[in-house]
């Protein structure tokens, strides 16, 4: 699997002095999909989810800072707040250099409880939105509350002891391959190209997101208002989540959101928390029926 080349891109420069790069893909006459990624991961990593669409949508990628292709920046300012915050000067720096236009926002994961909070403090920046299995932190007295945080304690301590180098991307693929074999072909050297970079002084391959930043995110993830306000925000909104039958967090906490807040919501048979990757077409069959009935119609 290879990256195509961009049709545009533009590096933005947030407020602290982070960058994050920005690339449109597709056809620029299409509907505009803004689409992101899960904690520790890469947007080109999402491939066989993405590509497809660029044949009938304008697409705006990007990774969150500190991930995918953006130079490291500092892990003080590695935080929801400044994700947050990052996500609107994504969204103006877009609209300033390629104009305005109606906009469906797509997320997974982390960049899917950060476009939560995004449109609660902002407004509708993206309508319609897509939300692959967001791990909402359960609101209080929810009875899935003390499983979430052990479930998120648990993936940030084995984050923290990840490899943090290697002496080529093809090791960190075969762990790809190890612990999620239900990816489709090709998908794991694709990911771990995306979440590497080379360090020239030693020739090794590190983590573009440090596992101790990583750690960091699955730990601070216990904020409420993503699952209280999900219901309250100016957008439609749709959940497309793992199996719960898996018993996974996300997955079990989609389920329960979608029972109390007025959202779609639809689960993939089979999939688990990395379901674009595991199943994309059904992915798209998801979404496209959501967006179409919104007028957005490729």
């Amino acid at each position: 699997m290879e990256i195509p080349e961009p049709i545009h891109q533009l590096d933005a420069v947030m407020d602290d002095g982070a960058v994050i790069g920005i690339r449109q893909y597709g056809d620029p006459a299409g509907p505009r999909l803004v689409l992101s990624h899960g904690n520790g991961l890469a947007i080109d990593g999402y491939l066989p989810f993405w590509e497809p669409l660029c044949a009938r949508y304008e697409l705006i990628l990007f990774d969150f800072r500190n991930h995918g292709r953006n130079p490291p920046h500092s892990f003080a300012h590695h935080n929801w707040p400044n994700f947050i915050r990052d996500l609107e000067l994504v969204h103006r720096n877009v609209e300033a250099e390629l104009g305005h236009k109606p906009t469906a926002g797509v997320f997974h994961s982390l960049s899917a409880v950060t476009a939560t909070m995004h449109a609660h403090q902002y407004g509708p920046r993206f309508d319609p939105l897509v939300l692959f299995d967001p791990p909402f932190y359960p609101r209080d007295g929810h009875p899935l509350r003390d499983a979430h945080v052990s479930g998120e304690d648990g993936i940030a301590e084995r984050a923290a002891r990840r490899t943090a180098s290697f002496a080529d991307p093809l090791d960190l693929a075969r762990q790809f391959q190890k612990y999620f074999p239900h990816w489709v072909p090709g998908a794991h050297e694709l990911m771990a190209r995306a979440t590497l970079r080379r360090d020239d002084a030693t020739g090794r391959w590190t983590l573009a997101c440090p596992r101790e930043y990583e750690a960091h995110i699955f730990r601070t993830n216990r904020e409420t208002t993503g699952w209280t306000a999900l219901g309250r925000i100016p957008a439609a909104v749709k959940l497309i989540c793992a199996d719960p039958k898996f018993g996974d967090g996300p997955a079990l906490v989609g389920k329960a959101i979608s029972a109390e807040a007025p959202v779609e919501y639809e689960f993939i048979p089979g999939a688990t928390h990395f379901l674009q990757i595991e199943q994309p077409a059904a992915c798209i069959r998801a979404m496209e029926s959501f967006l179409a009935a919104r007028g957005f119609i490729a």
